[in-house]
């Protein structure tokens, strides 16, 4: 398939998505972003329009930042991370925005017993595990 065709499928299951999902200032949504070397996580008040929290794999709060890369365990501290800046600002419950991306998560066991979770399922486990509420 052709670089273009991909990425104009991509965007319409963004706009899918975007079309669905709204933040409020009582459960904001929480948008993620995937780069090919960093994932950026924000918590946007769609009312307002305002971003109320932010939080990177380059910003300075993530530990060992140089390390942390786009994949699952990258995925895993970036959500818990989230988490912990959104419970900062006194946010309990949000909106997923995973921005077209897709979801992988498969019930069958992978070789240590544990469920096989893609990037943005990890993500979301994590920050769930972490105290969000979806």
């Amino acid at each position: 398939m052709r670089v273009e065709k991909k990425q104009k499928l991509a965007q319409r299951r963004h706009w899918r998505v975007r079309q669905k999902v709204s933040g409020t200032a009582e459960r904001p949504r929480m948008a993620v972003c995937f780069t090919n070397q960093n994932i950026h996580i924000q918590f946007i008040d769609d009312t307002k329009g305002v971003t109320m929290a932010a939080v990177s794999t380059v910003g300075k709060t993530a530990p060992e930042r140089a390390k942390l890369t786009a994949n699952v365990a990258g995925a895993t501290v970036a959500g818990k991370l989230a988490a912990q800046a959104a419970l900062d600002k006194g946010i309990k419950h949000v909106v997923f925005d995973r921005a077209g991306a897709r979801y992988h998560w498969k019930p069958a066991k992978g070789k240590d017993g544990k469920p096989v979770y893609g990037k943005v399922a990890a993500l979301a486990t994590a920050a769930r595990e972490a105290g969000l509420k979806f």
